[in-house]
């Protein structure tokens, strides 16, 4: 891992994201190394000749002043990195970063596949309507290990829990949807006792991580390469159509709100969480092209 340190004029950045005014990455890279990350493209701008998941830069800004500015504004932490990446331990510009924005009365956003962030329970709550999301698209480890590099996903049920026990409110981001691997029903009724939101998008293959995701699925699951095959090479959208049918269903029998592209609905803390479909969304896909404004 090539870790370095990098001055930056700002942290955060005005974003195209459906879920956000600005975006905040307190980092370059990510050691996660998702195999099927699409902010690699971040390589484009930073001339990192590394393989992406081997470098990271910790980003050090001018403290933000007169971060009461920003109230009302909502900010996205985590939208091309994982603010609570291993080296944040160390380096804590996260930490800094909500040490910073304390009190400013922004609406604040965090996006991670790692418990660290229960380190900041105490910020945290400081933020009135902050949420945590944790990025999970399956309940099986084996298939998590073969994909990214981040803590087990027991690990993010677990902090997902506490957080919420804690009062704050928590997103399960199932993304990126594999399909016939990512079973939706079963991830939700395992996260609805502990979250607010959940959060769907599909796999989005294009660059070089689709040869990567291609060759895996013909290795290890082959019997659905055909499907693969008409999705990805096809452009065909019926399997996504059959899940939003799917999930809808899923919802009505469960009692659940399901909505496409919004995720302004607020409901009481106690109440069951709200399903939000952006799998059609194509502005967080096209947004990747703009310099990084677009989900981890």
């Amino acid at each position: 891992m090539i870790i370095k340190e990098i001055q930056t004029k700002s942290v955060l950045t005005k974003s195209n994201l459906p879920v956000s005014d600005y975006s905040v990455n307190p980092y370059v890279g990510c050691p996660h190394a998702c195999r099927y990350c699409y902010a690699s493209f971040m390589k484009r701008f930073t001339n990192h000749p590394e393989p992406w998941g081997d470098f990271l830069d910790a980003k050090y800004w001018p403290e933000i002043k007169n971060a009461n500015r920003y109230c009302g504004k909502e900010l996205f932490i985590g939208s091309v990195t994982d603010p609570y990446n291993p080296q944040e331990e160390t380096y804590r510009r996260t930490r800094a970063l909500l040490t910073q924005l304390e009190g400013s009365g922004v609406k604040l956003s965090i996006q991670t596949k790692s418990d660290l962030v229960l380190r900041d329970i105490d910020l945290i709550k400081t933020f009135p309507g902050a949420r945590v999301g944790f990025s999970i698209n399956t309940l099986d480890e084996a298939f998590k290990d073969d994909m990214d590099k981040a803590v087990s996903i027991e690990r993010r049920l677990s902090a997902m829990k506490q957080l919420h026990d804690a009062g704050v409110r928590t997103t399960c981001f199932i993304s990126p949807i594999f399909p016939g691997i990512t079973d939706v029903p079963a991830i939700i009724d395992r996260v609805r006792e502990q979250c607010n939101l959940v959060w769907l998008e599909n796999l989005n293959l294009r660059g070089s991580y689709k040869a990567d995701i291609m060759g895996y699925i013909a290795e290890k699951r082959p019997e659905l390469l055909p499907l693969y095959r008409e999705i990805y090479d096809g452009g065909s959208r019926l399997y996504w159509e059959a899940l939003d049918s799917r999930i809808r269903d899923y919802a009505e029998r469960n009692g659940l709100e399901y909505l496409r592209d919004d995720d302004s609905m607020q409901k009481p803390f106690d109440a069951p969480p709200v399903i939000v479909n952006f799998i059609y969304h194509e502005e967080i896909k096209k947004s990747a092209k703009k310099g990084g404004n677009t989900h981890a």
